[in-house]
């Protein structure tokens, strides 16, 4: 079991999805200590110089999946590097 799993599930526009993957691509770019959206809220990260990605396209009848996933470890860093979660109503106390 994950010690900490996010998952979030919408419908989003063209435009609203290519922002997203715009704020990922700006965070691998520069590295370090990101912050990403999620909902109301943020997931803040450290990544790593190096990752393992996997892609997958799938199409099935008339629908089309596609999975972008990127894995590294965070044994060896520095304590307190694990994903740290915020949602809106914790981030306005």
């Amino acid at each position: 079991m994950a010690d900490v799993k996010l998952e979030r599930k919408e419908t989003l526009s063209r435009q609203e999805a290519a922002q997203w993957l715009s704020v990922l691509s700006k965070a691998f770019a520069r590295g370090g200590d990101v912050t990403l959206p999620l909902g109301a809220g943020t997931v803040e990260l450290r990544l790593p110089e190096r990752v393992r990605a996997e892609f997958e396209v799938e199409v099935t009848g008339d629908e089309v999946e596609i999975e972008l996933e990127f894995t590294w470890s965070t044994a060896g860093s520095r304590d307190g590097d694990e994903p740290s979660v915020h949602d809106a109503a914790s981030s306005a106390e």
